[in-house]
């Protein structure tokens, strides 16, 4: 029984010994990382890379603006009395001087007649004193009448000569009212929609006497405003030499328009004040442009870009290069080693489609700019720059077989000898 089960457990234990042997063969075909021998790891990954250069940058500053007119008048009557007519289309464009509205002008013609009629009065008792005057001159010559009496001559003459003057004055006064029943252009420019229409009691008062507004819209005025934080940056930089304003401030004004297009004419900065709105937390500013054809109106939305300043010696960094970590953003960078290593940087303002780099990384320096995703710290990679063409395909690895080839050649075409 003994000799039975021995014979027996060394079958058993054979074919064990032989699976056993064969894997040991098989395992000795592959190194420790698990590949066969004359198998080369994978290739570094392709990268493409932007070396970052310190250089003088063109800054444009871009801030929201509303256009006005670079005059706007109000039209009010000066005088009292029922709108007759208008004499203008609403929102055409008038001249200086060119009659806008009528207001009935009788009930001041009566009163011009009336101041006339009074200056007449006042004259004739002017003429009476004055010949009263000289009788008593004679007189007193003769040394018929006493001083006090040609004293008393003399002031009524006087008296009579200021009344003529006051008549004379309202005279006047009539004549400027008459006039004013005429409502002309103060200004050339466009005009508003009316505030009374025709039938109306106007008034000369603060509250009914508006009857339309004219703006002039060539030139016209784009109203903006800088951010305080922001104007204070600017002069702190300014004063370390990190940001060039042009000369006396004149930067050039363009606009961009709510289509997305450039208004074609560009202006200057007319004004820029000295302190920040303490509501608005802002420094108000205003630039002027011609506006030949009309083509933007007063209250369009705009974008103005101030253009002139430069920053000195400053980088910019491809905003697709920054990734953004809970740590803060950082990029890639590739060293002399052309392997991989994250690096922290501070982002300052947008530029177009960069972003300004304060720190983080030197100039010289490579930073990944396409295939963030497949790097990891420390990895070698294959660099190439932005400015150069992608390399053509690799082909396939040593070792493996195409179709219908050995040893990663091709085979020769039927037919053919090689």
């Amino acid at each position: 029984m003994k000799l039975f089960m021995h014979e027996r457990g060394l079958g058993l234990l054979l074919p064990l010994v032989a699976l056993l042997s064969l894997l040991g063969a098989t395992g000795c075909g592959k190194d420790s990382s698990g590949q066969t021998p004359g198998a080369g790891a994978p290739p570094p990954s392709e990268v493409v890379v932007k070396t970052l250069v310190s250089a003088d940058i063109p800054l444009d500053l871009e801030y929201v603006g509303q256009v006005s007119g670079s005059r706007e008048v109000q039209v009010r009557a000066r005088v009292g009395g029922i709108l007759l007519r208008r004499a203008y289309e609403e929102g055409a464009k008038v001249r200086q001087g060119d009659l806008l509205f009528e207001i009935d002008p009788e009930p001041l013609k009566a009163t011009l007649e009336q101041a006339k009629g009074a200056l007449g009065q006042s004259e004739a008792r002017l003429a009476s004193a004055k010949r009263n005057l000289d009788r008593m001159k004679k007189l007193r010559q003769a040394d018929v009448i006493s001083q006090k009496d040609i004293d008393d001559a003399q002031t009524e003459y006087e008296a009579a000569t200021a009344d003529v003057r006051t008549a004379q004055g309202k005279v006047r006064e009539a004549g400027l009212n008459l006039s004013y029943t005429r409502v002309e252009a103060p200004i050339t420019g466009i005009t508003s929609k009316e505030t009374k229409s025709e039938g109306s009691l106007i008034g000369n008062t603060a509250d009914s006497s508006l009857l339309t507004t004219i703006n002039r819209i060539d030139p016209v005025y784009v109203n903006f405003s800088i951010p305080g934080a922001e104007s204070m940056k600017f002069r702190k930089d300014r004063a370390e030499g990190r940001i060039v304003f042009p000369k006396g401030g004149d930067f050039e004004v363009r606009l961009l328009l709510s289509d997305g297009t450039e208004y074609p004419h560009s202006g200057r900065i007319n004004f820029m004040d000295t302190q920040v709105d303490a509501q608005t937390g802002v420094v108000k500013a205003r630039a002027e442009l011609p506006n030949p054809s009309g083509d933007i109106l007063p209250g369009q939305f705009v974008r103005a870009k101030l253009l002139g300043a430069v920053l000195k010696q400053a980088m910019t960094v491809p905003q697709g290069a920054v990734l953004r970590t809970q740590q803060g953003p950082m990029v890639w960078v590739v060293n002399a080693k052309d392997t991989v290593e994250p690096r922290p940087v501070t982002l300052g303002a947008t530029l177009g489609n960069n972003y300004l780099l304060e720190t983080g990384v030197n100039s010289g320096e490579r930073v990944i700019v396409e295939g963030v995703i497949k790097v990891r710290p420390g990895a070698p990679v294959r660099p190439r720059d932005i400015d150069q063409p992608a390399t053509p395909a690799q082909s396939a690895p040593s070792g493996q077989n195409g179709a219908g080839g050995q040893g990663g050649k091709t085979q020769a075409p039927a037919g053919k000898t090689g």
